[in-house]
């Protein structure tokens, strides 16, 4: 297909989509973080470049070339987490597909025994009406071996007493997350990375930019439990849901372990 003197080829097109893509992708990424001001002045500093080069301005579109060359050296150190979330993102994204995660990439786990979740929903019901606070992180393709690494082993089948005796204000554990991986309650007191999304509202605190953070790394799913007011969040996929009733929490827990 061609538009006067412009010629637009199918790989044109598909070269376009991609693009668009890996840049919306990268958005969702940095939207909301201090790297979202520094990409901003890249692409200004990038812009203005491309003018000096149509202007044939030789001596500044050198300079600046030379700056844009080394900053991609600079951009690898400075959007280090951001290039790591993105990975993990495409990653975790098509493990889960059947076409992929089969064979040697497979390591998913059995569907949830609806026992196991009923007690989990139970101790956060709970929790949710004693207004204990409580982070449940329960594992799908991720192993989580380094959140694991940062709390205690447990390694105890999964109880509603026992989930809310690890969460009671005066158990040492209390303040870290408890990882449910393979069926079983693997290790509490564990610590999650903290998200640098400014646009998380700020009558949220630790417990929910910590399940964030986890949710935007790998493909985990976090059950939230305010200590303030006993809401009851989801975190999973890179976003948080906040406000959820128990009805509406097992629905979720559900479908995403079904």
């Amino acid at each position: 297909m061609s538009l006067l003197f412009i010629t637009l080829r199918f790989l044109d097109v598909v070269d376009i989509f991609l693009v668009a893509f890996l840049l919306y992708q990268l958005y969702r990424l940095i939207r909301g973080t201090v790297a979202m001001d520094i990409f901003a002045g890249i692409f200004l500093v990038y812009l203005f470049w491309l003018i000096v080069k149509a202007l044939n301005m030789e001596m500044l579109a050198s300079i600046l070339g030379q700056v844009i060359g080394v900053g991609v050296i600079a951009l690898i150190v400075v959007f280090q987490q951001e290039i790591r979330r993105f990975l993990l993102m495409i990653g975790n994204r098509y493990m889960k597909q059947p076409w992929f995660s089969s064979g040697i990439f497979s390591d998913s786990q059995s569907p949830m025994e609806q026992e196991v979740l009923d007690h989990i929903y139970h101790a956060v019901g709970n929790m949710s009406k004693n207004k204990t606070g409580a982070l449940i992180v329960m594992a799908r393709q991720s192993e989580l071996a380094a959140v694991i690494k940062t709390g205690q082993n447990l390694d105890a089948v999964i109880s509603s007493r026992l989930l809310e005796s690890i969460f009671f204000k005066n158990n040492p554990l209390h303040d870290g997350a408890v990882v449910i991986r393979h069926h079983r309650i693997e290790a509490a007191g564990c610590v999650l990375p903290i998200t640098e999304n400014i646009f998380l509202p700020s009558k949220y605190g630790m417990r929910h930019r910590a399940a964030l953070g986890l949710a935007e790394q790998n493909d985990a799913v976090t059950i939230i439990v305010s200590e303030e007011t006993g809401e009851i969040s989801l975190a999973y996929d890179a976003e948080i849901h906040f406000n959820l009733s128990l009805v509406k929490l097992k629905n979720e827990i559900n479908i995403l372990f079904g």
